[in-house]
């Protein structure tokens, strides 16, 4: 896979994670229209912050979504500003989401960075800078 950068005023970004939450008691609530419904909710909040989804799935009890953001979204405001709205919006609309949950989602959620280096790779590549055939150790 080609890494995908993106760039904005002073930088070059390629920022993915991977965002895991589930409904109240973990129930399987996220079936059928509302699940239609919350997919088309996610799709919005990317398209409002200029992110991306890579990969969304919405299981009956969870959703797992891949999404691409800027280095000014840190990954607890990623998953926030879905949760926040998404429940807000799903249980104005699907009124047997406010009568058998207290909130829609879990306070909890699970969050990875996701690249297309591995940490191993990084960590040589910065401990290895000064065997680079053009440097010299102590050049300023």
């Amino acid at each position: 896979m080609v890494a995908e950068y993106q760039t904005s005023r002073g930088a070059a970004y390629s920022l993915g994670y991977h965002v895991v939450w589930c409904p109240k008691y973990r129930r399987p609530v996220l079936v059928g229209p509302v699940a239609e419904r919350l997919r088309d909710l996610i799709g919005q909040k990317c398209d409002e912050h200029g992110w991306s989804i890579v990969a969304l799935e919405v299981m009956p009890d969870h959703v797992h979504l891949f999404v691409r953001a800027d280095p000014n979204a840190s990954p607890s405001y990623i998953a926030n500003q879905f949760k926040g709205f998404t429940s807000r919006v799903l249980r104005d609309e699907f009124s047997h989401l406010r009568s058998r949950l207290p909130t829609l989602w879990s306070r909890s959620y699970f969050v990875s960075s996701v690249g297309n280096v591995s940490a191993v790779t990084i960590q040589r590549y910065i401990e290895t800078q000064w065997e680079r055939p053009w440097r010299k150790r102590g050049a300023s």
